[in-house]
């Protein structure tokens, strides 16, 4: 009877180990493909030196192909993505779920006026494979000063 208490214990403990083990990998797994998507976000929004039509539609079309499909709330003053087939960012409203967030965070000086930096936000869920979705994170960046920003043709919604 001692014996099979004692082996009880131990396969309880293997089983704890596992449990923890399998959470930190997924935990890992989920983080490396968010922070590898946002750092392509950013370095689009880059390359197009802002938000522009051609960055929007190419960075929905990105996440479409990467089957990104994490969606959270915004901050107030940011704008987002409802629908990633749309290539509409619209102004983040409380109670709404974005897939993507993105603020310009404006750097201008007296001879660079239109100098700004850009902070996007992705979100990415903590899920388990049997316990199911726990909860959703987010991953952050900002982008280098880009000297001649453009939001001229951004596709703004209200």
């Amino acid at each position: 009877m001692r014996e099979t208490v004692g082996a009880t214990w131990v396969y309880q403990l293997v089983i704890i180990f596992m449990l923890i083990f399998v959470a930190f990998l997924a935990l890992t797994m989920n983080y490396t493909k968010a922070f590898k998507i946002k750092n392509d976000v950013v370095s689009i929004v880059e390359k197009y030196e802002g938000f522009s039509k051609k960055s929007v539609s190419i960075i929905n079309n990105y996440l479409l192909s990467s089957g990104y499909t994490t969606m959270n709330s915004c901050y107030s003053g940011e704008m987002g993505s409802q629908d990633l087939k749309s290539n509409v960012l619209k102004n983040a409203t409380s109670g709404q779920k974005y897939y993507y967030c993105v603020s310009k965070l404006p750097t201008a000086t007296g001879t660079k006026l239109n100098r700004a930096k850009y902070r996007v936000r992705i979100f990415f869920r903590f899920d388990l494979p049997v316990i199911g979705h726990l909860y959703t994170f987010e991953a952050e960046g900002v982008t280098v000063d880009i000297t001649n920003s453009i939001d001229g043709d951004i596709p703004f919604a209200s």
